[in-house]
């Protein structure tokens, strides 16, 4: 592997950290993180939607573990067709066994995507979201929207409780 790998695959990881897991600075403030956020919430509370057309919180961890899932795939060669209405219009109310079960998958989830970073090669070609650089950017920026989601509506939904 090459040095630019080696840089991108640390900056990858660190991306990723930061996101789902403990902030470093680079984008979010102190106890923002993916899981730091879920971790404050009670199955109810996931399960509360700010209002008739807004998805809840579990939708939305259920929706980043989708998406993971169909990157995961994808790099495996697959090319699965994407559903991406199924989970808005199922994924509802969870129970406190259902919503731990449901954080649990998206940390899985998050477990693989750290592992796939250190063995990608980010030097391959393709274009856009078909090179790996491209997917990985991708992939950032989707979780960081729905962290963003889910704080907001964490917002509004501590405000009324």
């Amino acid at each position: 592997m090459t040095a630019f790998n080696d840089q991108f695959t640390a900056a990858m990881l660190t991306a990723l950290e930061e996101t789902f897991e403990k902030v470093r600075g680079l984008y979010l403030d102190r106890g923002t993180s993916v899981f730091e956020t879920l971790a404050t919430l009670s199955a109810e509370e996931a399960s509360r939607p700010v209002s008739d057309h807004c998805a809840t919180i579990a939708a939305h961890v259920a929706h980043m573990r989708y998406y993971i899932d169909l990157l995961l795939q994808f790099v495996r060669g697959e090319r699965p067709a994407a559903d991406w209405q199924h989970i808005w219009q199922t994924v509802r109310e969870v129970t406190p066994e259902e919503w731990a079960a449901s954080v649990q998958r998206l940390r899985e989830g998050y477990d693989l995507l750290r592992e796939l970073a250190t063995k990608t090669d980010w030097s391959q070609g393709g274009e856009g979201s078909e090179s790996p650089i491209g997917g990985a950017m991708a992939l950032l920026m989707h979780n960081a929207y729905h962290l963003g989601e889910i704080r907001h509506a964490l917002c509004a939904i501590k405000a009324g409780a």
